[in-house]
């Protein structure tokens, strides 16, 4: 039977450690699933592709450099300067300047407007003339009072067709550093679409234009979401239909939106010069698909690792399963027999005693105020006192003697074949002991007292009547005053 009930409790331990590995590992390669792909998408949502965002207004602002320091280099030349400070009386010198500015350079368009003449001077000659009450030259105005020094604008270019166009319009100042005109160079906007599809494979990521109206103005050759046309509004494709109502103008912001199955993660951003939202779109499945990989690897490891610790769960119960039944019966602290180990030597001390007719004494014993010693001192101080202690019962008892630590302060001995005048004497040494001898901890002197309980076994005492009279003399022992012996004698002894 025992041997029966060790095997079913190695069975039921097993399988406790087999439900408790495979629900652990399945609970932390769910958890760290879940843990990875909320934070893939807080990090594509926050970080990704906001830095996206700001990455690709560089590179706008990067790819118009060139234009706006042609822009530039026009507003400072002193041909243009000069020309209009004396007075503009040959059209044809500015008009033959700015078709060499698109030649040399390669603009799609080269323009300069005089706040003196209100002249729309451009490579094929006078334009216009600028009205204050015409819609369309209200950039010009912008540009006269805005305190930077060059904007980037997008408008219909009217001297080609209304194409949309990229404007770098550049502020022309005198010698005086006063106002005299505005001039710059256009894109086309087919260059600047190149220039999305080139943002778009680099960085994975759908990019795309939006005005403030919710209409798509500017793509990558294939379209914008879900294959939408420039002039499309955002309200009619499906996840994005609401969108336009949720972003705080002119700021942007992070959304998430679902669109013929897909999750999708987008970053807006307002581009104050263009008067326009930048658009950057993810889908969730490509940024997820390598965790979830990693989730059935991590499923595999697991159950491997499950085998090897099951394997090496056998080999350890089986080698410590010897030194656990040795180790059962002693105390760890003080080497002595523990109270399992006691029931087994006393019950046989009881059995000598009664076969030979010999004498048997109950010794109980308790360290007096050990919890302050502890409280005062710490517990570590109370385990070098502990085991100091036991080394002394050692060295006043014989081999054959037997001493156990009862627990905590309290240890238990039986003295074979002594009757209690000497228990008594070997009671009083004990105490004696431990009243003069002082235990060192980290330099510290420590100092106990014990009470002692003393009884003497009859023969009709059981192990539980046995320590019963003694820890009743123990009792009268630390009533009376502690860091003495009390004899408990039994009542037929008495009569």
């Amino acid at each position: 039977m025992p041997l029966r009930s060790a095997l079913n409790s190695q069975r039921s331990l097993i399988l406790t450690v087999v439900v408790l590995l495979g629900s652990g590992f399945l609970a932390t390669s769910l958890l760290s699933y879940y843990a990875s792909r909320a934070s893939i998408r807080d990090n594509i949502v926050n970080t990704e592709l906001p830095l996206t965002s700001d990455t690709v207004y560089s590179e706008i602002q990067k790819d118009l450099v060139r234009p706006i320091l042609i822009s530039s280099m026009m507003a400072r030349d002193t041909f243009m300067r000069d020309w209009v400070v004396a007075g503009e009386h040959d059209p044809e010198q500015m008009t033959r300047y700015l078709n060499e500015v698109m030649n040399h350079y390669g603009a799609y368009t080269a323009f300069f407007v005089s706040d003196v003449s209100l002249k729309y001077y451009q490579a094929k000659g006078v334009l216009k003339q600028i009205d204050a009450k015409e819609p369309r030259d209200v950039w010009y105005y912008r540009v006269r009072d805005m305190a930077t020094p060059y904007e980037i604008n997008v408008d219909p270019d009217m001297a080609n067709k209304d194409n949309l166009t990229f404007f770098i319009n550049y502020k022309v100042l005198d010698y005086n550093n006063n106002f005299i005109g505005a001039t710059g160079v256009g894109l086309t906007v087919d260059a600047v679409i190149k220039l999305i599809d080139r943002y778009q494979q680099r960085y994975q990521r759908s990019v795309y234009f939006v005005d403030t109206f919710g209409r798509i103005v500017l793509t990558g050759a294939d379209g914008g979401p879900q294959g939408a046309a420039i002039g499309q509004l955002l309200s009619s494709l499906p996840g994005l239909n609401d969108l336009q109502d949720k972003l705080p103008r002119p700021q942007g912001g992070s959304y998430e939106y679902e669109a013929q199955g897909q999750d999708h993660f987008l970053n807006v951003r307002f581009i104050p010069e263009l008067n326009w939202y930048l658009y950057v779109d993810k889908q969730e499945a490509g940024a997820m698909g390598h965790i979830r990989h990693s989730l059935y690897l991590n499923l595999l490891i697991c159950l491997l690792v499950t085998l090897v610790v099951l394997a090496l769960l056998l080999r350890v119960i089986r080698r410590y399963q010897r030194k656990i039944e040795v180790q059962a019966t002693l105390d760890s602290l003080t080497g002595l027999p523990n109270r399992r180990g006691f029931d087994l030597l006393a019950l046989k001390a009881m059995q000598d005693a009664q076969r030979e007719r010999k004498p048997l004494v109950a010794l109980l014993l308790d360290l007096d105020h050990f919890k302050r010693l502890n409280d005062n001192h710490g517990h570590l101080a109370g385990d070098e006192v502990l085991a100091g202690f036991a080394n002394d019962l050692r060295s006043c008892l014989r081999q054959s003697d037997i001493i156990c630590r009862w627990g905590g302060e309290e240890f238990i001995i039986l003295l074979k074949d002594t009757n209690s005048d000497t228990a008594y004497t070997v009671a009083e040494k004990i105490r004696l002991l431990a009243e003069q001898h002082r235990y060192s901890f980290s330099g510290t002197p420590l100092q106990v007292t014990v009470s002692l309980g003393l009884t003497e076994w009859l023969s009709n005492d059981t192990l539980h009547s046995l320590i019963a009279r003694a820890d009743r003399a123990l009792y009268r022992a630390k009533q009376a005053g502690r860091n003495q012996v009390c004899t408990e004698a039994a009542l037929s002894h008495a009569e």
